[in-house]
C-alpha cells in the first residue's frame, strides 16, 4: 500500500513510458528522459489501465467512439467502458500520495487531450477527446500535476511541469505537519517571486486573501492552493521573469557599486531581449546574494525551483 512520503516525491505514470510491454501491440513506449532522468527525482506509479482490467497484451486496439452523445471506448468486439471508468474512478481515489502524473499520449485510456474520437460505426473521427483514465484523474485531482510525456520535449512545458511537481510536494509536506496559518503565510511568503514570474494578476490576488480573509483554516488553504497551483500552470514568460529579476535586483541597490549594479542590469536586460538565457541573470544574483546575504531573497523557491542537476533553466 502505498502512502505519502515527505522525503521522496511519488508520481503516476503510464506503464508503457517506463518500457512495461503492456500496449496493444505487445510493445511499449519508453521515455528514456522519463525512465533515466526524471527517475532519479522521483520514485514512479506505474500504472495501465487497459492491463489493470483484465486486458491482455497484444490485444485488439480500443479507440474512443461517440455514440449517440456518449463517448464509449470500445473495439469491433468489445465495449470496455463501464469496466475501464469503475476502475479509473477507484484507483484515482488511492492516488492522494503522488505529486504528479505523467500520461501516454494519444491513448484512449490515458491521453491528457486531443485524443481522437471517432463516429460511429466509421473510421471519421476528431481530435477533441481525453481518455476515460485521465479524465478520472483530473476530475478527482483538479490541482494536481499532469502532463503528457511527448510535450516534455518542448524546455518550457518541461520545467514548468517539473517546477509544479516539487511545489506541490512541498504543498503536501505542509499539510502532512500539520496546517497552521502561520505556516501558510510562511508558504507563500517563500513562493512570491515564483508566483510573479508566472502570473502577475494571481500573485497580486493571494497576498491579500491570505491576510484579510476571514475563511476558516481548511475553506482558506483549499482557496489558496486552488489559486496557487492555478498560477503556476501558466508557464512564466520571459517578460514576467524579467519583472521578477528587476524585483529582486531592488534588494541590492544599496549594497552593489556602480559597476555591478549596471552588470546586472545589463544581464537582465540581455535576458529580457532573448540574447542570454535565464540561467545568466540568476547566476548572478546567486553571487551577488552570497557576497550580500539576504534572508528573505534566500528563501524564495523562485531561485531554486528545482534540483540543479536537472538543467530545466538552461534553455529558457
Amino acid at each position: 500500500m502505498y502512502k505519502f512520503n515527505p522525503q521522496r516525491i511519488q508520481v503516476g505514470i503510464s506503464a508503457c513510458l517506463l518500457g512495461q510491454q503492456v500496449r496493444f501491440d505487445g510493445g511499449h513506449k519508453r521515455s528514456s528522459y522519463c525512465d533515466n532522468e526524471l527517475g532519479k527525482q522521483f520514485d514512479f506509479v506505474e500504472i495501465c489501465p487497459e492491463m489493470a482490467i483484465g486486458l491482455g497484451a497484444p490485444r485488439q486496439s480500443l479507440r474512443l467512439v461517440r455514440d449517440r452523445g456518449e463517448i464509449r471506448i470500445r473495439n469491433a468486439n468489445m465495449d470496455v467502458t463501464d469496466k475501464l471508468r469503475d476502475f479509473s474512478e477507484r484507483q484515482v481515489e488511492r492516488l492522494d500520495f503522488i505529486s504528479g502524473y505523467i500520461l501516454c499520449g494519444k491513448s484512449p485510456s490515458c491521453g491528457m487531450e486531443r485524443v481522437k474520437v471517432y463516429k460511429a460505426d466509421t473510421n471519421q473521427g476528431a481530435k477533441e477527446g481525453t481518455g476515460i483514465f485521465a479524465a478520472a484523474l483530473k476530475a478527482r485531482w483538479p490541482q494536481l500535476p499532469i502532463e503528457e510525456e511527448g510535450r516534455l520535449h518542448d524546455p518550457l512545458l518541461r520545467e514548468n511541469f517539473i517546477t509544479r511537481v516539487f511545489a506541490f510536494h512541498e504543498w503536501q509536506c505542509l499539510q502532512a505537519e500539520g496546517m497552521t496559518r502561520a505556516a501558510l503565510m510562511a508558504f507563500h511568503a517563500r513562493y512570491k517571486y515564483l508566483l510573479l514570474a508566472h502570473n502577475p494578476a494571481i500573485y497580486r490576488q493571494l497576498g491579500p486573501m491570505l491576510a484579510h480573509s476571514d475563511l476558516p483554516l481548511p475553506a482558506l488553504a483549499e482557496a489558496y492552493l486552488q489559486g496557487f497551483m492555478a498560477a503556476l500552470a501558466q508557464p512564466a514568460s520571459r517578460r514576467n521573469h524579467s519583472c521578477t529579476l528587476e524585483h529582486i535586483q531592488g534588494y541590492f541597490k544599496h549594497r552593489l557599486d556602480g559597476e555591478e549594479k549596471q552588470e546586472l542590469c545589463e544581464a537582465i536586460s540581455a535576458y529580457r531581449l532573448g540574447m542570454q538565457p535565464l540561467l545568466v541573470p540568476l547566476t548572478l544574483i546567486k553571487h551577488h546574494l552570497r557576497q550580500h546575504p539576504d534572508d528573505y531573497i534566500a528563501s524564495q523557491v523562485y531561485l531554486n525551483p528545482h534540483p540543479q542537476e536537472l538543467k530545466l533553466r538552461y534553455g529558457l
